[in-house]
């Protein structure tokens, strides 16, 4: 037992030390506009690969496992792939047909907008992921009360909804056995049971809404969101977070080289 939780200690420890934990959320939070805003304005694949590779080659800097930023972000690219195969099959025409399915078909300047579609999609994403996979919510909560002015109350909500992320599945579980017994969701057509997830999903929602609130203001009732407060943990800006910004900017910028280089670069409010 002893070192199980020495190991667990030295994980934690080993995790903490990474260059991504000990950086200012703030300063993580701009760097990720940095990067992605040009992904915003643009479409084209090639800025959108740029910045998703340099994301990925941080994920060892930011003390996340790779299984634990897959179990985090795999549902993110099952969407960006959904999103390429159906901007394909609906995406204007042009060049040479690569698939003929009858009423659709696949050519190859669909499928080219389709993958900048898909990549600017998890682009702008998966840096999101890798950033709150690094980011203690207190840390988070306290840099944005403390350094970005933000309100006690949407400050104190959004730490209690992501403390209270994980309960989610467990909820998930305790609403469906419910539904069963009551012969709901498991019974039917496919339509049916979709449709009964789907209720299934919205009350959840709006259970951990409800209890996102109460938690704030039962905060807030007990001095958390008072005008005049001590901090036990200050949020602190250090030569890390300069250097954390400015990897953002670098990162934003050589994707609209390379897109520029390669003369995919599109704005997306301008005619071809």
């Amino acid at each position: 037992m002893s070192v199980t939780n020495f190991d667990i200690s030295a994980a934690d420890k080993q995790r903490r030390s990474a260059v991504l934990m000990r950086a200012n959320p703030l300063s993580k939070l701009i760097a990720v506009l940095a990067a992605t805003i040009p992904l915003v304005v643009t479409m084209d694949f090639v800025s959108a690969a740029v910045v998703l590779v340099g994301t990925l080659a941080l994920l060892p800097l930011s003390g996340v496992s790779p299984l634990l930023f897959f179990k985090r972000a795999w549902i993110l690219v099952v969407a960006s792939l959904l999103t390429v195969w159906g901007t394909a099959l609906i995406a204007e025409d042009s060049g040479r047909t690569l698939l003929d399915l009858g009423i659709y078909t696949v050519s190859e300047g669909s499928l080219s907008l389709a993958a900048a579609t898909g990549l600017r999609a998890i682009g702008i994403a998966i840096p999101a992921v890798l950033v709150m996979a690094s980011t203690d919510p207190t840390d988070l909560a306290d840099a944005l009360a403390q350094r970005a002015k933000l309100p006690h109350r949407f400050v104190l909500g959004a730490l209690a909804a992501m403390r209270l992320l994980g309960l989610l599945a467990e909820e998930w579980k305790t609403l469906g056995m419910a539904r069963r017994a009551r012969g709901v969701g498991s019974f039917g057509s496919p339509l049916e049971r979709l449709k009964a997830n789907a209720g299934q999903a919205f009350g959840l929602l709006v259970q951990a809404i409800r209890r996102a609130s109460r938690l704030a203001m039962s905060m807030e009732a007990k001095g958390f969101g008072g005008a005049h407060r001590t901090w036990a943990r200050p949020s602190t800006f250090s030569w890390l977070d300069l250097w954390v910004v400015f990897g953002g900017l670098a990162l934003g910028a050589l994707a609209v080289w390379a897109a520029m280089a390669a003369g995919t670069w599109h704005v997306v409010w301008m005619n071809h």
